[in-house]
């Protein structure tokens, strides 16, 4: 399940002023050109920042989410009339055949389930041609980066056309094993109302998702570094053979 801060409209309506540097999506446009890919499924593509990006040159784009507040800020995007909009997730696709799958941001760790996990990847195995990819990222564990999750480090005050200011913070809540929660407040002062948005991410360790990638068929061809995150981030490559 997507967590509030898709699901609600009030706060699906200011995500992406609330987080406007998507410099992290340069990196998957490149592998777009990389690959050559001439159909790219965009799986958890919330507000649809990055699956316009390939649709406006000319790529065929589908977008898949379980947050339908979500899905409505993305239809209302410039461009977004040549994506093709689906509302779910991975595991039940229509049929596809596609050159590249993404899941961008935390789209790989919000999927905490072993169950909902492998289904994930046997999803995205079924809707690739042979020879297309899988990449998405995921934290290195190690960099252990939920210790730097405070009100301290995250406070902000956002003036977002026509919704007002808006005053967020994030702080964790539970850190136990892989498992680590921590819930984003948003208070609005336009009336006052301050709601909050709980989410859970798992941090799988490489060998264990090289593993799963394997075992649902794919093989890995690289991992590499976040460019914009140098030493933090594990960005898989995986072919379907």
């Amino acid at each position: 399940m997507a967590d509030e801060g898709f699901t609600h409209p009030r706060l699906a309506a200011i995500h992406d002023a609330l987080d406007p540097d998507r410099s992290d999506l340069d990196a998957y446009l490149r592998i777009v050109e990389e690959f050559g890919a001439r159909g790219v499924l965009d799986v958890g593509c919330g507000t649809g920042v990055f699956a316009v990006l390939p649709a406006e040159r000319g790529i065929v784009a589908v977008g898949v989410d379980p947050a339908l507040a979500s899905l409505d800020v993305a239809r209302g995007k410039p461009g977004s009339e040549r994506v093709r909009w689906i509302h779910g997730d991975a595991r039940e696709l229509p049929p596809l055949r596609v050159d590249l799958v993404t899941m961008t941001a935390n789209v790989a760790q919000q999927i905490v389930g072993a169950d909902a996990w492998r289904e994930t990847l046997r999803g995205t195995y079924a809707a690739l041609r042979p020879g297309g990819r899988l990449v998405f990222e995921t934290r290195d564990p190690a960099r252990r980066a939920w210790e730097e999750w405070n009100r301290e480090t995250s406070y902000a005050l956002t003036d977002v056309p026509g919704a007002g200011v808006v005053e967020s913070w994030v702080e964790v809540t539970c850190a136990a094993g892989q498992l680590v929660t921590f819930r984003w407040t948003y208070v609005f002062a336009s009336d006052g109302r301050t709601l909050t948005s709980d989410s859970t991410l798992r941090f799988r360790e490489r060998a264990e998702i090289e593993a799963e990638l394997g075992a649902r068929g794919f093989v890995v061809e690289d991992v590499r570094d976040a460019p914009d995150r140098p030493g933090k981030e594990l960005v898989f490559v995986a072919r379907r053979p």
